[in-house]
């Protein structure tokens, strides 16, 4: 309530067209407000419209959101063709039983494939692509804006797609990878978000290789999982460094596990996947999960036992949704793909299992969905 007093008082002496305070301070003032008073904030006079699109607040902002990241939830109605957003924080207390609301965010109109979301965007396209049939874009849920992307240059009439989004820290640069994928993942091309004219130009790959859904941005790299040559089982990682743009590839111990997610280990890529034998879903008789991180192009393994408090929470199938970045606890989520009522936490350290509803989604029911984690809140205009 201190800061919104304090914008209060600073608005007003905005309308007289100058700041009371040294204009740094007036920027940290502002990116302690709510998400959705800085959009209010914008319409209000030019001078407060210039400083909150400055470059300096919005990474700010996004450094205090890396804070608190959230749910968030994707809704697809295949019906009217509208994708709807809520977000959820997570729990800041450790309870057994838990209860969040849900924050409906923007809604969407498109018919577009999800492909996954980076430091707040999410990228849409078409998986199989009709030769100069769509433009994929990116969307921010907190804003409502949409950017389209220029067509891909495909090499075939029609082409399976796969596309990834990594965001670079250091040169605050959004980045588009994207490939078709036949026998092996063929037409890779690039797109750099920010420059005048955009437009996509050829990346060249010297590993054969077929790429995957799973995928990750961490640090300037685009992690995608793969299989080699003629195999279906993906057995390796792809390494896209976002800023140099050249390929590198690391070799995984096995076959990765039907569960496996990619994940974000204190700053580092980790594989994270059942500990049960593949093809075995995970549901209250799995006993632990396994963890992989690469560190100088070694794998490391570590083995969480579940609880038995587990067996007690779990009553269907589940599926892993991530770890939360700082905490680096497990959350899993209801393995049907309807729109979930609650989500489980797994604390790795303290051995402990959270279940925690979700208030404010009855709505969107029987709804198609995509769990996030570490949403993070960027008020970046498009």
């Amino acid at each position: 309530m201190t800061s919104r007093r304090t914008a209060s008082r600073l608005m007003t002496s905005i309308h007289r067209n100058s700041l009371p305070i040294p204009d740094d301070l007036a920027v940290e003032i502002f990116s302690r407000l709510p998400s959705k008073a800085i959009g209010r904030c914008r319409c209000t006079c030019k001078l407060l419209s210039s400083m909150l699109r400055r470059q300096d607040f919005i990474d700010l902002f996004l450094t205090k959101s890396f804070a608190r990241p959230q749910l968030l939830f994707a809704c697809q109605d295949y019906h009217s063709n509208y994708i709807f957003f809520s977000s959820s924080p997570h729990p800041e207390e450790e309870n057994s039983s838990y209860v969040v609301a849900a924050n409906h965010l923007a809604s969407f109109h498109s018919s577009y494939k999800l492909f996954g979301c980076t430091n707040g965007f999410l990228y849409y396209g078409a998986k199989p692509v009709w030769k100069g049939s769509i433009n994929p874009l990116i969307y921010n849920p907190l804003t409502g804006q949409s950017l389209t992307f220029p067509r891909l240059k495909l090499s075939k009439r029609f082409a399976v797609v796969e596309s990834y989004l990594g965001y670079d820290p250091l040169t605050k640069e959004f980045k588009v990878l994207s490939m078709e994928r036949s026998w092996i993942s063929v037409n890779h091309q690039v797109l750099t978000l920010g420059t005048k004219k955009l437009s996509w130009r050829s990346v060249q790959c010297s590993t054969p290789h077929m790429s995957s859904s799973k995928w990750i941005s961490i640090s300037g790299v685009l992690y995608y999982a793969a299989s080699a040559n003629s195999s279906y089982a993906d057995s390796m990682v792809a390494c896209f460094d976002l800023r140099d743009e050249k390929f590198s590839f690391v070799n995984f111990s096995r076959a990765m596990h039907g569960s496996t997610v990619l994940v974000n280990y204190n700053g580092k890529l980790g594989f994270l996947m059942s500990g049960d034998p593949p093809g075995v879903n995970i549901s209250r008789a799995s006993e632990s999960f396994e963890l992989w991180v690469l560190q100088d192009a070694e794998w490391s393994k570590h083995v969480y036992v579940l609880p038995p408090s587990w067996k007690d929470v779990v009553t269907e199938t589940m599926r892993i949704a991530g770890i939360i970045v700082g905490t680096n606890e497990i959350v899993l989520v209801p393995g049907l793909q309807n729109v979930p009522s609650y989500v489980l936490y797994f604390n790795v350290e303290r051995n402990t299992i959270t279940k925690v509803r979700i208030q404010g989604m009855e709505t969107f029911q029987g709804k198609r969905f995509n769990t996030y984690l570490n949403y993070v809140e960027n008020v970046k205009l498009l």
